[in-house]
């Protein structure tokens, strides 16, 4: 019997890169190095374990099974600063989930969970910041986005040299604008829901859909168990602007070909030019 090694697919872009996992019901983990988290854990491969920021979205086993595992072996490695953000109905859960799992190895990892809730942000560090927002899928999931927050020197002050600059500042005077630069979103699991109003979101460099079903007879399926189907990606991307979507989420019994054409003939051309799927062969290096 031949076995396949254990890989995560690796999409690089201009200035990071992210790498995972995602399949239905198996395990999605997706590590942005660069930004210092990984949305979602899955079972934990050893490429998530020196990120410090494990954002969940949801307590279902194929996105959480890992968080023991992964605090667990951070305290044995001798790591510190690791914490999860995590829908605030959880915490409680997850820190009785990690009581448990130290009564069954015999010592309780340091562990740190941090509840969020709609518009909640997060520094992870200096004007980079995630920030959470509702999903819909079950009871307090979550999305999330990476936002880089910038500032620039307004209009009027152009022109003024470093020390007029610092005068005006010692005065009290704001002498820039605040903008935001939304890098990744990525929405976890959910059914159809209107994510072009928020703005960080819809103007992402890189949006993370997951899109589950893609058979005719599979569309009940999908709207039951709040996930997206094929045919509903056209209005979920409706005022989208991302420059780069990723389909994620995808069941292992769907052919990956028969899924690009169904996406091609589903989406308007300068729609789909944009979507790649995670999983897809071409992005598992040494496949």
């Amino acid at each position: 019997m031949k076995i396949r090694p254990y890989k995560l697919s690796q999409l690089e872009y201009e200035d990071f890169s992210i790498a995972g996992y995602s399949v239905a019901g198996e395990e999605t983990v997706i590590v942005a190095p660069e930004f210092d988290c990984v949305f979602d854990i899955g079972k934990c491969p050893r490429e998530a374990l020196t990120v410090n920021h494990v954002l969940l979205t949801h307590g279902h086993a194929d996105h959480v099974a890992g968080i023991p595992y992964y605090f667990a072996q951070r305290d044995f490695q001798g790591m510190s600063g690791g914490m999860a953000l995590v829908p605030a109905n959880l915490v409680k859960p997850l820190e009785a989930l990690m009581s448990a799992w130290g009564r069954v190895e015999g010592h309780v990892p340091p562990c740190k969970f941090i509840g969020m809730r709609d518009g909640d942000e997060y520094e992870i560090r200096r004007n980079l910041i995630v920030r959470a927002f509702n999903s819909r899928h079950i009871p307090g999931s979550l999305g999330y986005s990476i936002v880089e927050k910038r500032h620039k020197l307004k209009a009027e002050f152009i022109g003024l040299t470093g020390p007029q600059l610092v005068e005006l500042k010692g005065k009290g005077v704001e002498i820039t604008n605040q903008t935001e630069v939304a890098h990744v979103a990525y929405l976890g699991d959910t059914g159809k829901a209107d994510y072009a109003k928020l703005p960080h979101v819809a103007q992402a460099k890189v949006l993370l859909v997951e899109c589950t079903f893609f058979d005719d007879d599979h569309t009940s399926r999908a709207k039951d168990g709040r996930h997206i189907h094929v045919r509903d990606l056209y209005g979920m991307l409706d005022g989208m602007e991302n420059e780069h979507i990723v389909i994620v989420h995808v069941t292992r019994r769907t052919n990956m070909s028969a899924a690009r054409k169904l996406l091609r003939d589903s989406l308007p051309k300068e729609i789909a030019k944009k979507v790649t799927f995670m999983m897809s062969r071409k992005y598992i290096e040494g496949d």
